[in-house]
């Protein structure tokens, strides 16, 4: 599958409410362009925080490392199609809900605008870079660290697609 295009809506401004990233992370410039997305569709589906299924969209969407991470290219049209429905029903449960999966403790003031979940991904996405002596995460660090959260809406989505998580785990690391 090739580049996929975001209809999002790319004028001056209308993500100031969210951050670039959380904590200033050293970001290829794939990632700076997930992140640049990911605000553009938190900003779109009224949510006030950028959260894990925000994220994997534009994994999807902007990385062909992420897409090529899934063995199946009908499974990233089939993850695709949950992740834009999100906005038309599925998932509008989560819609103006905080993203707390419960396995990443909470931390007083967290980072502004983005979910917990989502903040915790980013920051382990960039400790897995320096793991593998990168100074900068790239797209296949936030999706392993993504799947890691079993509880997360992005694994919810995952699963719900079809993909096993544990499998995408084990390849990923």
């Amino acid at each position: 599958m090739g580049y996929v295009q975001s209809s999002a809506p790319t004028g001056a401004g209308e993500c100031d409410a969210l951050p670039a990233a959380p904590e200033d992370a050293p970001l290829s410039d794939e990632l700076a362009l997930v992140v640049a997305g990911a605000k553009r569709r938190a900003v779109r589906d009224g949510d006030r925080q950028v959260d894990s299924a925000h994220l994997l969209h534009s994994l999807l969407e902007a990385d062909p490392d992420v897409r090529a991470a899934f063995p199946d290219p009908a499974q990233v049209a089939r993850l695709l199609g949950y992740l834009v429905q999100r906005s038309i029903g599925y998932g509008l449960r989560w819609q103006g809900s905080v993203e707390d999966s419960g396995a990443v403790p909470l931390v007083r003031g967290g980072t502004p605008g983005w979910s917990p979940v989502a903040a915790a991904a980013m920051a382990a996405g960039v400790e897995r870079a320096v793991r593998r002596g990168d100074e900068r995460a790239r797209g296949v660090d936030v999706l392993a660290a993504l799947a890691t959260d079993v509880e997360s809406r992005a694994v919810e989505v995952l699963g719900r697609a079809g993909v096993d998580v544990d499998r995408l785990r084990r390849r990923l690391n």
